[in-house]
């Protein structure tokens, strides 16, 4: 089979030299040369030609079998091809040695994306722990739980549900963004409405000031990243106010809260940080600001913090003002 696949691939050789022969013998013939004078010129070509088509047909056997034997492999390692020997076979050499490099490179991203993942889910787990163990604390009282309390735990573990479904909308291929113009007061009312138990629960006072804004952005993932900075603010401030309000483009959650070291605050929103009131909290690993900043990041957003410690943070919400032809 490797025999007649050569002659397939090299029929133009053999064709050449019989086309030559044939021309020779009309030569020899029209100048009236004996006939044994033909084939001995064409026996003394065919010497030679054969033994370069015998050492070309062994070296094609040798790399037809190295090549198939690579693809018997589970993992083809690509240093191992044979070198090209002409353009052709360089251009598909070349070719191959790129797709092997693309393929690297998702595999590695692959790795990552998976890793990320199991880092995420394991985070996860740990910070569902709190107020699942609360709720069961609360609920093997002797009298009745307080009800406030019960209802406040199950909040956040609603909160936390909702932040690993996000998190896995945004892993995936196809992220469900709707851009279209939103009113940023509507937006706002509907996430402190699902605060006020606990804002009354802490007894904190909350000022919303109307922004007249409205943006371009996906009114479910934009509301999803102001309840997640309306939960730091709340976590982290215990007296005080919490007061939300529009600069220009930019919409602003301030809270008089424990503050922000200024050494944390340019790593705010990695995967996995949390900083020092967040490991003061032992409950806290920094998931949702990462998912904040990934979500602003998709949608065009700036997230950006200020803060004093012991005086209170500013969460900055910037909306680029440029028209996408969106209505």
């Amino acid at each position: 089979m490797l025999i007649l696949s050569y002659f397939r691939k090299h029929w133009q050789g053999p064709v050449l030299f019989l086309l030559c022969a044939a021309i020779c013998a009309v030569v020899f013939y029209l100048y009236g040369l004996p006939a044994e004078s033909v084939l001995y010129a064409a026996a003394l070509c065919l010497v030679p030609c054969l033994g370069w088509l015998i050492v070309d047909l062994l070296a094609y056997v040798r790399r037809v079998r190295a090549l198939r034997d690579l693809t018997r492999s589970i993992r083809v390692l690509i240093e191992r091809l044979p070198e090209p020997r002409d353009g052709v076979e360089g251009a598909y050499d070349a070719l191959l040695r790129e797709l092997w490099d693309e393929k690297s490179k998702l595999d590695a991203e692959y790795a990552a994306s998976r890793r990320e993942a199991e880092d995420y889910y394991a985070m996860w787990a740990h910070q569902i722990k709190t107020p699942i163990a609360a709720m069961r604390l609360l609920l093997q009282q002797g009298e009745a739980p307080d009800r406030a309390a019960v209802s406040a735990e199950l909040f956040r573990i609603e909160q936390y549900v909702e932040m690993v479904l996000s998190y896995q909308r945004l892993g995936s291929d196809t992220v469900d963004l709707v851009l279209r113009r939103v009113e940023l007061d509507r937006v706002l009312r509907g996430c402190v409405r699902k605060f006020a138990g606990l804002f009354i629960m802490k007894k904190l006072p909350l000022e919303l000031e109307e922004t007249h804004l409205e943006v371009l952005t996906d009114e479910k993932w934009l509301a999803f990243v102001i309840e997640q900075l309306l939960s730091n603010a709340l976590k982290y401030t215990r007296e005080g106010r919490i007061h939300i309000f529009a600069e220009g483009r930019s919409l602003i959650i301030e809270d008089t809260g424990t503050g922000i070291a200024p050494e944390d605050l340019p790593r705010l929103g990695e995967r996995g940080f949390t900083g020092y009131n967040g490991r003061a909290e032992k409950g806290s690993t920094g998931l949702g600001l990462y998912l904040c900043r990934r979500i602003c990041n998709k949608l065009g957003h700036s997230l950006r913090f200020e803060s004093e410690l012991a005086h209170g943070t500013r969460a900055i919400i910037g909306f680029s003002d440029y028209n996408l032809g969106v209505e």
